[in-house]
């Protein structure tokens, strides 16, 4: 099913003396350069379709109507992010974590810190060096290598150990026939820009003047403080209470680092959310081994909120990109939750008025056959043949490749919920997002989910059927997939 993946080297030749040549305009040197085909995802091509409803729509619903938009290329995971494909994931996090712990406790000469080749000195971040420790009064860590194993079990030094052992819950915390992995220490801190911010015209930089335009010395001159302030999210963990701190705060706009934001999220899945979500039902056994157990590789993960799936998508690029630097390859677009037009587009698999993924009217095949894992009956779960989530590619891709974009577990998106924003979003690559404040009520939270689940009716698994969840809760009946924008989209 997953192709593996092409890669296509180039090599980028920049010309090492500006002021060298002909004196002819012939542009910087370089390569044509072809995009790799990214392992387990599809190549969606641009188009058009018309965005919305093909059928009746629920009752008192809110959401009809109808909108011809454009999308742009992009790639799209060809199954939902399974839990094996999650746990990388976490490990890397957990890996991160120890690695940290143990250079804490030992010292930049620790064997985790990276070091130069030449010099044997550790390696840091640019603004991250010894000498700007006294500046921000804060503890800096080196570069991590990764290239040395975490002893797990058999620790070399007594610091090594105590740092390993801080990862597990103890005796007393747990019940398990082996060491049990803390999962609330996975905490995974990133950052991103703020491109809606910087593109405001009151925040335009003045290259005239070298400054912003937003200035507290403007309050009272026809501007009030909103027109001066920036909103930002920070985050930070409470070091007497070891609680994660993520607020939204207004800032006096003096910098690009003014629109950089930051956020901490604790990765690991809510695995009680199997319990939660339904009342007076044995799911237990659900919680202890859907994540956990191999048996469960290659089902959808669960139990991840939006936070924690958009984390997901900065670590993915993140992982991504460090390797093609490494081998001296150009860096791609970022991995990203589908906007919500993107995930409608590719649901229709090029049908653009089908009423399901696979085309048609019906949920059935000819035969009687059930074309995904919802839920058919009143109580019968098992009539298309699982009980819950069924392993990814179980029922039958769309036109486009893609599995599961009809139930088995509905999918986050990145658009924010409003019932009719289908009146005022762009017909260009249509997308509403809204970065809500940390102060705001609930309702401000509420994000796209698509495709329908396993627990589900039919109406559901239509590809125009939409509705929401609060961005912080888990559910043990959604997951989601990435895409990737395109570089050069018309190059297939």
């Amino acid at each position: 099913m997953k192709k593996l993946p092409l890669f296509i080297f180039t090599i980028i030749l920049l010309s090492g003396c500006s002021n060298s040549g002909s004196g002819e305009l012939v542009g910087v040197g370089g390569t044509s350069w072809r995009e790799p085909n990214p392992y387990g995802m599809v190549f969606i091509k641009q188009g058009s379709f018309t965005m919305g409803a093909n059928d009746q729509d629920a009752n008192w619903a809110a959401s009809t109507g109808q909108k011809i938009v454009s999308i742009d290329a992009f790639w799209m995971d060809e199954t939902e992010i399974t839990n094996r494909e999650y746990k990388q994931f976490v490990f890397w996090v957990r890996d991160s974590i120890a690695m940290e712990k143990i250079i804490a406790a030992e010292g930049d000469d620790s064997e985790f810190a990276s070091k130069d080749k030449k010099t044997g000195d550790a390696v840091y971040k640019i603004g991250n060096r010894p000498n700007d420790r006294e500046k921000e009064g804060i503890e800096r860590l080196p570069k991590l290598n990764w290239d040395e194993k975490i002893p797990w079990d058999k620790p070399k030094t007594d610091e090594q150990a105590i740092a390993i052992d801080s990862m597990f819950y103890s005796d007393e915390e747990s019940i398990s026939f082996s060491r049990e992995l803390n999962g609330q220490i996975l905490d995974y801190k990133y950052r991103w820009i703020d491109y809606n911010q910087a593109a405001l015209k009151r925040n335009k930089f003045d290259a005239n003047t070298g400054s912003y335009h937003s200035d507290l010395s403007m309050l009272g001159k026809g501007k009030d403080s909103a027109d001066c302030m920036i909103q930002k999210d920070t985050a930070y963990i409470d070091h007497e209470t070891g609680h994660i701190i993520n607020q939204t705060k207004f800032v006096e706009l003096k910098s690009r680092r003014d629109f950089i934001n930051s956020r901490i999220i604790n990765v690991y899945p809510d695995t009680l959310c199997w319990i939660r979500d339904f009342t007076y039902s044995y799911n237990e056994p659900y919680t202890k081994m859907y994540f956990y157990h191999d048996g469960y590789g290659d089902y959808p993960v669960v139990g991840v909120n939006w936070e924690q799936a958009s984390a997901f998508c900065h670590w993915r690029t993140t992982y991504y990109n460090n390797a093609q630097i490494r081998n001296h390859q150009p860096i791609v677009q970022d991995y990203r939750l589908p906007t919500e037009s993107e995930w409608e587009y590719a649901a229709r698999g090029g049908r653009n008025l089908s009423m399901y993924p696979w085309g048609g009217e019906y949920i059935r095949t000819a035969r009687g056959c059930f074309l995904a894992n919802f839920k058919p009956q009143h109580g019968n779960y098992v009539a298309d043949g699982w009980m819950v989530a069924a392993k990814v590619g179980s029922f039958p891709p769309n036109d486009y490749g893609l599995y599961d974009m009809a139930g088995n577990v509905a999918e986050w998106t990145s658009s924010a919920f409003h019932e009719s924003n289908y009146s005022f979003v762009n017909d260009l690559n249509p997308s509403y997002n809204y970065n809500s404040r940390s102060t705001e009520p609930e309702i401000m939270k509420r994000k796209v989910i698509r495709g329908g689940s396993w627990k589900d009716i039919g109406y559901f698994l239509q590809c125009a059927t939409r509705t929401y969840e609060y961005q912080t809760e888990t559910k043990s009946y959604i997951g989601f997939r990435c895409v990737r924008s395109v570089i050069g989209a018309n190059y297939q």
